[in-house]
């Protein structure tokens, strides 16, 4: 592993990504994605944690949130290419070694399909609000998942869920998925007025591109999966039977009367998830 340099930014395509780089540079690396509609910024109260163990931490703002990275069409965004975007940092810290990745909400579905199509690049897998892929359509059928779902076929209208969620007062959606006051601040800062959300929004617009192999091969990384109580997304079963996806090591961490921002709501209880599984 490379520890001579930080790395503030890497390139993929002619698309520049944002890059928080902290933690001992010697120490094995933890790269943190984000999910919808957040950034790297998700991480702050949990990265310190880490480096306090002596882990190395990158944590991108993916593709749409970057200003550098936000290309216009919705098929731009398909899983296979956020992957390519996690390979290309990968490739910019050492192209021979591994790391630790984890996950929270769309960015748990990156690290699920980045497991799948190129373990050889992992060390250990933490999803953190999003389980694998087999496991969350299977729940459809299987429990009232789909209709905990509705947002992702709302996501595909255009322009009104720009209009519904980036109103200035804040977002009453976001508010009923438990987001907090300060997050949601957050959000009207950092997605909002820096004209991200539609490229957050295209990651759902690019789901009908998703590629066929993702809900069917298993993962054989060492996982974690985290699952929060009050999680208005996603439901208990899908958690629950997603060992049944998993060939290696798998742990599920349930957190109790947390909602699904469980970074910024329970960043100790999830580093100490994390630390567990790239330790172990």
């Amino acid at each position: 592993m490379r520890t001579d340099e930080r790395i503030s930014t890497f390139e993929r395509d002619g698309l520049v990504f944002d890059v928080v780089d902290a933690g001992p540079l010697d120490g094995e690396v933890v790269v943190l994605l984000h999910g919808f509609p957040e950034r790297a910024t998700c991480w702050r109260e949990v990265a310190p944690i880490l480096h306090e163990a002596g882990y190395r931490t990158l944590a991108p703002d993916q593709r749409g949130y970057s200003r550098g990275a936000r290309p216009r069409r919705r098929r731009d965004y398909r899983v296979t290419e956020l992957v390519g975007d996690v390979i290309a940092l990968l490739d910019r810290i050492d192209g021979s070694s591994r790391v630790h990745l984890v996950g929270h909400d769309y960015g748990a579905a990156v690290a699920w399909s980045t497991a799948i199509l190129h373990p050889e690049r992992l060390r250990t897998l933490t999803a953190v609000s999003v389980a694998h892929p087999g496991a969350f359509l299977k729940s459809w059928v299987r429990s009232s998942q789909l209709v905990k779902s509705w947002y992702m076929a709302f996501f595909q209208l255009p322009w009104v869920p720009e209009r519904v969620i980036g109103v200035a007062s804040g977002s009453p959606l976001l508010r009923g998925f438990g987001m907090s006051d300060e997050a949601v601040e957050r959000f009207l800062a950092e997605m909002v007025e820096d004209d991200a959300l539609r490229g957050g929004l295209h990651w759902y617009r690019a789901m009908p591109f998703l590629d066929p192999r993702l809900p069917r091969q298993h993962v054989s990384t060492p996982t974690t999966l985290v699952w929060s109580t009050e999680d208005a997304a996603l439901g208990r079963w899908a958690p629950e039977h997603c060992d049944e996806w998993v060939d290696g090591p798998f742990e599920l961490v349930v957190l109790e009367n947390v909602s699904h921002w469980v970074p910024t709501e329970a960043p100790e209880a999830l580093a100490e998830a994390i630390l567990e599984r790239v330790v172990g």
